[in-house]
């Protein structure tokens, strides 16, 4: 069945240039790995896109209409319909000393922000740098290799994916998600008590939700913080009470007839 807009599904992809087969992102580790494009604090798996919203690339938004679940597809992104190609007045010549009074280190290929704009060095020579403000990849052609691993049609499984996508680094199976009538409720793990910026996350989702689940009228996040069970007092032994010792029992006595 023919994908459509608005349908949640999980993508995995590996994406590159189609011009140096170069690697430039993806969604599985191993590779990421490989290609020597491994971050820490990264998270490597599929990917949560609802179809139509241009959470992707819009030309691969488009191809994914007609992707099958459980193949994998190939789309090819031509530079126009990417991010555009590449402008000649976005690059120029500055003093390498300009560089060194923001305390930046000038390296052949590096990304750094200058003048409140992000460019990348080209070339280092007779005290002057070259940047190109362009985007990395303007004036590329994109080769993307996905899958659509799964597409989401319960409630449940949409409402679980769309918290993971704000708070990722929670695992999903520790909200209880409840939902009763058009009310929903979900109970927040203790461990996004301490998650910087959770109370931005939580708007977040309660505006996808009220956008991709409009019959769900009402959200409530719950936060339930339990106390630490008290430790028993420890009593010492000569405070402890005595019990009173048993009064000893006498034995009956049985007299033999005479």
């Amino acid at each position: 069945m023919a994908l459509q807009k608005g349908d949640f599904i999980l993508i995995d992809y590996v994406a590159k240039v189609k011009e140096t087969n170069e690697v430039f992102d993806t969604t599985k580790e191993d590779v990421a790995k490989k290609e020597r494009l491994y971050r820490e604090g990264e998270f490597y798996e599929p990917k949560l896109v609802v179809v139509g919203e241009s959470w992707v690339l819009k030309a691969l938004d488009e191809a994914l209409l007609t992707a099958e679940i459980g193949k994998e597809t190939n789309v090819e992104i031509p530079a126009d319909k990417a991010f555009g190609p590449r402008d000649p007045e976005k690059i120029r010549r500055v003093p390498i000393k300009q560089l060194y009074a923001k305390e930046i280190n000038p390296v052949v290929g590096a990304r750094i922000e200058f003048q409140g704009k992000t460019a990348t060095i080209r070339s280092i020579g007779a005290g002057r740098v070259l940047l190109d403000f362009n985007p990395a990849l303007a004036g590329r052609t994109l080769i993307y290799d996905l899958t659509v691993n799964k597409k989401l049609d319960v409630a449940e499984e949409k409402i679980s994916a769309l918290i993971h996508r704000r708070v990722p680094v929670v695992e999903e199976s520790k909200f209880k998600i409840t939902i009763h009538a058009q009310n929903l409720t979900i109970d927040m793990p203790e461990e996004t008590f301490y998650v910087e910026g959770i109370q931005i996350a939580k708007r977040g989702i309660a505006m996808d939700l009220q956008k991709f689940l409009p019959d769900l009228i009402e959200t409530k996040f719950v936060e339930t913080f339990t106390s630490e069970p008290k430790p028993e007092a420890i009593i010492p032994a000569d405070e402890a009470p005595k019990t009173p010792e048993a009064e000893p029992v006498e034995e009956a006595k049985t007299e033999e007839p005479k």
